[in-house]
């Protein structure tokens, strides 16, 4: 295993500090931003720029874009400069999730609820979760009915991937943080969007109740011991045909809330076979997120926190075999920001992921490779404040990765995006 001493590292717009890894090298050219016609700037390795003004663009997939604001859905077909459809909804403001699916469809959720539109926003249907028998997977009855939880917010952004010729939709829930305690769940998708059921349902979380609820009544899965706060990122190896998810966060006295889990898909039998890779608590690299396969490879980036086992916590982004995932002696650390991160994208060869806000030096921070690990270069692009990036959606058409921006680490505030220069 490799690593870099991050105390070497100094906080400026650019890292200008010399280290080596075995993958790659910190980059030493100085950063000069300027400014450019449309309000975008430029940094040494990628253009940015603030979303533009109207609709909060949710999500995007190649051309398209789906927005909301001021009591509607709105239906982007040109990379979000022209908004031609649109429809009233009287809780765009409560949406938590959104994706395109490669039909059109589009799938979006508000903080108890799913809707559908198969026809550009025309019309929006409910959907109702399933269970594996086929029976209706009902969302509690909070208390107070503003804080019914987020059921289907996500923290990563990409959540559909095409699987022996078909597409399939598989994200999990970044939940209890905001709006009220909720069950921790994966959901899939196969028929884009129609049908919706649950992949993995974790325990009873006791830290995550409402208050005053018998042990009878928690919510969750009272047939699985294992437990969670939230999912972190889910996704998809080709090579293996297999699904990756990981979760968060300390073990608060009821036992681990970090694990890794490996799921396996039958379509023929609509059955999934989920094994537990790891369990750990939060100082730990697999205290996690941001997972990527590429070649066959796993590629990850840590949010280890929490009391501190050695001298330094176990982050970094790594990478590894996908068979070697609970052998850290087999991880290669590529870079070392030295903060909190669970986001992370790779396309194209360019390896994009953020800081933790609230735990970072940083105001905006930016992690960056051009060549998949190769060479590395951080940003704080202080001009969006202090923000955490999040919610990293795969390039539109036009090349740009739209980034969700969160107050804190959580709280919706702002939409950015950034295009690679090479």
């Amino acid at each position: 295993m490799n690593t870099m001493n991050s105390s070497s590292l100094t906080r400026r717009r650019f890292l200008g500090a010399t280290a080596t890894t075995l993958g790659g090298s910190l980059l030493t050219r100085t950063l000069k931003l300027t400014a450019a016609p449309g309000d975008v700037a430029s940094t040494e390795h990628f253009w940015y720029r603030r979303a533009p003004e109207g609709p909060y663009i949710d999500s995007q997939r190649d051309h398209k874009a789906f927005g909301f604001g001021n009591g509607k859905i709105f239906l982007s077909e040109d990379n979000a400069k022209t908004w031609p459809h649109s429809a009233a909804f009287a809780e765009a403001e409560n949406i938590t999730f959104s994706v395109i699916l490669k039909n059109g469809n589009i799938l979006f959720a508000t903080r108890a609820q799913l809707y559908l539109s198969t026809d550009n926003l025309k019309t929006h249907r409910p959907i109702t979760v399933k269970h594996r028998d086929g029976s209706d997977y009902r969302p509690h009855t909070p208390r107070n009915p503003d804080q019914p939880g987020w059921y289907f917010h996500s923290l990563d952004g990409e959540h559909t991937w095409d699987v022996n010729g078909r597409e399939m939709l598989v994200w999990g829930n970044y939940c209890n943080v905001l709006g009220g305690p909720v069950p921790v769940n994966i959901y899939y998708s196969t028929d884009s969007g129609r049908t919706v059921k649950l992949a993995y349902s974790f325990g009873q979380n006791p830290k995550f109740q409402e208050k005053g609820t018998e042990p009878g009544k928690f919510l969750g899965n009272p047939g699985n011991q294992l437990i969670a706060r939230h999912v972190h990122c889910v996704a998809y190896n080709p090579a293996e045909n297999a699904f990756y998810a990981c979760t968060g966060d300390i073990d608060r006295g009821h036992g681990n809330e970090c694990h890794w889990l490996r799921g396996t898909y039958d379509a023929k039998t609509d059955v999934w076979d989920w094994k537990v890779v790891v369990s750990v608590n939060s100082d730990s690299r697999f205290k996690s997120g941001g997972i990527n396969f590429v070649g066959g490879r796993l590629y990850w980036i840590a949010d280890a926190n929490g009391p501190k086992v050695g001298l330094l916590h176990d982050r970094g982004i790594f990478t590894c075999a996908p068979a070697d995932l609970a052998n850290k002696d087999k991880h290669t650390m590529l870079f070392n920001p030295g903060f909190e991160s669970a986001n992370m994208i790779i396309q194209d060869g360019v390896m994009l992921a953020t800081h933790c806000a609230p735990a970072s030096p940083y105001a905006t921070g930016f992690i960056y490779s051009p060549d998949l690990g190769k060479t590395w270069a951080q940003y704080d692009l202080k001009e969006f404040g202090r923000r955490s990036g999040c919610r990293i959606h795969r390039k539109n058409r036009e090349g740009w990765f739209r980034i969700d921006l969160r107050k804190g680490w959580i709280e919706r505030a702002e939409v950015m995006f950034i295009k690679p220069k090479a």
